[in-house]
């Protein structure tokens, strides 16, 4: 067998290498769970069917894939136009800070102007981190992975100042956590008796809102080209320059906002354990989702499934929780072996 190079890469792989790459995980997660004495039919069950058998568990992987959607959608932007912005954690952990500081500074004043203005605090933390990123370089040509990944340590640094020092609750036993937010500043649910709430409508709006703009206006063609063509972007007067800030800031701002539904959502609080690594599961998202909204929503779904399936499995099969971290492995390595199949077709010699 060979591989021979196609004259022109396929649209129907791109399409239909996810649905293979996901055929692929779970034909390893069987062999995986085989290998750890475990059914492999209970275990798919647990991680495939489980976290969608009833609406409580909708519910549940909603408040999952809340923040995968959103992180993923500013990714997938900054991808388009070959922009990599590895540090969404980190902005992500920033918008959780400032909101929390919004939060607290609003103390037992529960008006109806506080909860939005707690989640534009967290869009504005995640902006200002990723404006850190774009400066650097556009003004010294700094590496974007390199800066926008450690700056995710630098993050998670400023979150545990606060909440071992000045936020921390006088009266939680010890513990390093800020108080519990005030019922007004929560963000409301839109179910009773459940806990999806109203960010799952912000990212189901958010994802329609990028697909607007990346096919249906001049500004979003322009970033695209700016990604695909470099040089053809350049001759056409697209400024590389404007689309840099322009994408930090859009992906920095949606991963906050994701850091202020998590504190105000069902976390409650500010807590060391906020950060989750939905940063860098967002980048399988994006990449899953074929870089496209529409895509992006069902691999957030797919990719909390993974999230949800892992937790049941610590507790009813009795495997580690760091089985998630592996499901997400091999679903990356499986879509990067399937999309070989885009631009090339496989051969008998």
């Amino acid at each position: 067998m060979r591989l021979e190079l196609r004259p022109l890469p396929s649209r129907l792989w791109s399409f239909a290498s996810p649905v293979l790459a996901l055929g692929l995980t779970m034909l390893l997660g069987s062999l995986l769970f085989l290998a750890l004495g475990k059914d492999p039919l209970q275990g798919l069950r647990v991680f495939f069917w489980e976290p969608i058998n009833s609406a409580y568990a909708w519910g549940e992987l909603s408040m999952k894939a809340t923040p995968l959607l959103l992180i993923g959608l500013g990714l997938a932007m900054c991808f388009r136009s070959n922009v990599w912005n590895i540090g969404a954690e980190g902005q992500y952990v920033i918008g959780a800070v400032t909101a929390t500081w919004v939060a607290l500074m609003a103390g037992e004043d529960t008006g109806r102007w506080i909860m939005p203005l707690v989640l534009l605090a967290g869009v504005a933390g995640g902006m200002l981190w990723a404006a850190i990123t774009a400066f650097l370089r556009d003004r010294f040509n700094a590496n974007e992975i390199l800066v926008s990944l450690m700056l995710v340590y630098v993050a998670i640094q400023v979150l545990y100042f606060f909440v071992f020092g000045p936020w921390k609750d006088p009266m939680g036993y010890n513990f390093p956590q800020t108080k519990n937010f005030e019922e007004g500043v929560l963000v409301p649910r839109l179910i009773e008796g459940a806990r999806m709430n109203l960010g799952v409508v912000l990212a189901l709006v958010g994802a329609l809102l990028m697909w607007l703009y990346l096919y249906r206006t001049r500004s979003g063609f322009a970033l695209q080209v700016g990604g695909l063509a470099p040089a053809a972007a350049r001759y056409a007067g697209f400024s590389s320059r404007r689309a840099l800030w322009q994408v930090l800031l859009v992906s920095g701002g949606m991963a906050g906002l994701a850091g202020a539904l998590e504190v105000a959502g069902p976390v409650e609080q500010l807590t060391p354990h906020i950060p989750v690594g939905y940063g860098f599961a967002a980048i399988i998202v994006a990449f899953v989702g074929r870089l496209h909204p529409l895509g992006v929503v069902l691999a957030a779904i797919l990719m909390s499934m993974f999230y949800i399936g892992g937790e049941l499995a610590q507790s009813r099969l009795g495997l580690p929780k760091s089985l998630t971290d592996v499901f997400q492995g091999l679903l990356l390595f499986a879509l990067l072996a399937c999309d070989t199949l885009i631009n090339y077709r496989i051969r008998r010699r």
